[in-house]
């Protein structure tokens, strides 16, 4: 029974995967089978089964600890950047700005509260860096810092994890206390914040199609690419019956007659001002025995030399006779405009002639079997990228040594720059929500894993030692900043408690606070909304400002 204990208990690569499979395994049956009122630590196990096991006799081979490491981190923050790259720029956008300087609010706060208590108890700046991060619940931010501090000292600091996994559990429980008691203070009630909710979310876009037959003298004669002229809205005219009852697909020449139905797509808000144009009706678009009949089709695109073509460029009015009316990305629906992008795995409508429609979805590709194979190039160019910025030296002032963004910092970075500008120089980055979800997934594993492996060690003396108090620490690092942030947002700002719970959520990445945000409602998801809102930024400002602290104290 040699070969078993030496399996168990001994050295070399078959017991280092041996050990981080039984700590990765365990630690996903525990994140699925142990929740307390629905909230559970998830995924995060895997760091405390990893613990548990070093502490008792496991060990990792050191360059197996060091590799599987820095390779799921990488891979976790790389696919994280793909993720939010899109929409990260866009973010800062109406409103968007506000959400996101109130995140930074949270995340400066966090930063300047460690600091202080670092420097109140003597606690070195290092374990406070690990106590943050668990605090606030992001995992990345641990990477960083200890990758930091490895590249500063030459040698990693076991206390930088064991703070971050004895702050963790109550900063889970802390985030989602914290939105009980601004509700409490507020005395906000659902129901009437629902309603105020409902009353102000006419503002948001929403695609959707309508029926006009056209009656204002002011249109008679003049060409669809001027209707826009006109209403000062955008509005799509994917097909129309002219006064003689002929149905036909105008182009952006057609000409407009008094009597003409027509149909638009565009913000359904703007149906109001269309209503300058004519009356609103119903039109029986229905197949004819002779003349055209119009279908309309979802299509997807799946041809690589197709990613980052504007609309306009593709001419498939003139080439094909068939207009796209609206675009469906990532669950948002987009108006075909002349001058948008399109995207691998973008769902276009098309309308037009059967056989015409049947034509073009095989120049688009349409063939889902193509989405599902990975896009390996994108993803392994963009991570020897991610670590060529990630090793370059950049020198800061008031810093006695150049500044690096290390191997989480530069993937990230290069990622969202991908995820971002990638398409408009047709690099291809799609990926199906299951393949990342699976790389991201992966990689958080094998990180938490040889994380724990590598502060098991000390984790049991250090907490029985002292270490305790740090626990009490996380839990100020967690309050403090979101209850200020929290009252001015709802007090000066007034901003509705739905969106206050995705930005405190989104501002400390925290999934489960999200959960619990969005169960509070049935009827917006704009809780929903303000994580993803702010969610880009702050991930980007939590991987920085801990290897900042750890670079600027030690």
């Amino acid at each position: 029974m040699d070969w078993l204990h030496n399996l168990f208990f001994g050295t070399g690569i078959a017991h280092s995967i041996f050990a981080l499979t039984i700590a990765i395994a365990l630690g996903i049956y525990l994140g699925e089978k142990l929740k307390f009122k629905g909230i559970t630590l998830g995924i995060t196990w895997i760091l405390f089964c990893a613990i548990a096991c070093s502490h008792f006799g496991m060990t990792l081979d050191p360059l197996v600890e060091s590799f599987a490491k820095d390779l799921g981190l990488i891979l976790f923050v790389y696919s994280i950047g793909l993720q939010v790259g899109p929409s990260f720029f866009s973010s800062f956008g109406k409103g968007g700005l506000r959400l996101n300087m109130l995140a930074l609010g949270i995340v400066l706060l966090g930063c300047i509260t460690a600091i202080v208590i670092h420097y109140l108890s003597g606690v070195d700046i290092a374990t406070m860096t690990g106590v943050l991060y668990g605090a606030v619940t992001n995992t990345p931010g641990l990477g960083a810092a200890q990758q930091t501090y490895q590249d500063l000292v030459g040698s990693g600091n076991p206390n930088i994890a064991s703070g971050y996994a004895m702050a963790y559990p109550l900063g889970v429980v802390g985030i989602i206390l914290s939105l009980m008691m601004l509700r409490w203070f507020f005395r906000i009630r659902l129901d009437k914040e629902e309603e105020q909710v409902k009353a102000e979310k006419g503002e948001e876009q929403q695609i959707a199609h309508f029926d006009m037959k056209l009656t204002n003298p002011q249109v008679d004669g003049i060409r669809v690419r001027d209707l826009a002229d006109l209403t000062h809205v955008t509005l799509v005219v994917s097909r129309m019956i002219n006064a003689y009852g002929e149905e036909s697909m105008p182009d952006a020449d057609t000409v407009l007659h008094v009597g003409d139905k027509v149909r638009f797509v565009g913000d359904l808000k703007n149906e109001k001002t269309a209503l300058l144009l004519g009356e609103l009706t119903e039109v029986q678009w229905e197949e004819k025995e002779q003349g055209m009949h119009l279908v309309n089709k979802h299509v997807i695109i799946t041809k690589p030399k197709l990613n980052g073509k504007r609309i306009c460029d593709l001419k498939v009015r003139e080439a094909y006779q068939i207009t796209i009316t609206r675009i469906r990305r990532a669950g948002i629906e987009l108006l075909a405009t002349p001058d948008l992008r399109l995207q691998m795995g973008d769902r276009l409508t098309i309308v037009g002639e059967q056989a015409a429609v049947d034509k073009v979805a095989s120049v688009f590709g349409n063939s889902t079997k193509k989405l599902d194979a990975p896009n390996l190039a994108s993803l392994f160019f963009g991570i020897l990228f991610g670590v060529l910025l990630g090793s370059l030296p950049i020198a800061l002032p008031g810093l006695g040594q150049p500044f690096k963004l290390g191997l989480a910092g530069g993937s990230l970075i290069v990622a969202i720059l991908i995820g971002a500008f990638g398409p408009k120089y047709h690099i291809v980055t799609y990926t199906t929500t299951s393949a990342n979800l699976m790389i991201r997934e992966i990689g958080i594993a094998l990180f938490l894993a040889s994380v724990g492996f590598g502060a098991g060690k000390t984790f049991i003396p250090t907490l029985v030692g002292g270490g305790y108090v740090w626990i009490g620490y996380g839990v100020i690092i967690t309050l403090l900043p979101i209850l200020i942030i929290g009252i001015v947002a709802r007090k000066w700002m007034k901003l509705d408690y739905f969106t206050l719970m995705g930005l405190i959520a989104g501002s400390t990445t925290d999934p489960p606070a999200l959960a619990y945000a969005t169960s509070q409602s049935q009827q917006n998801d704009n809780a929903a909304v303000a994580y993803s809102t702010v969610y880009p930024l702050t991930m980007f400002l939590r991987v920085l400002t801990a290897q900042i602290m750890i670079m600027a104290f030690i």
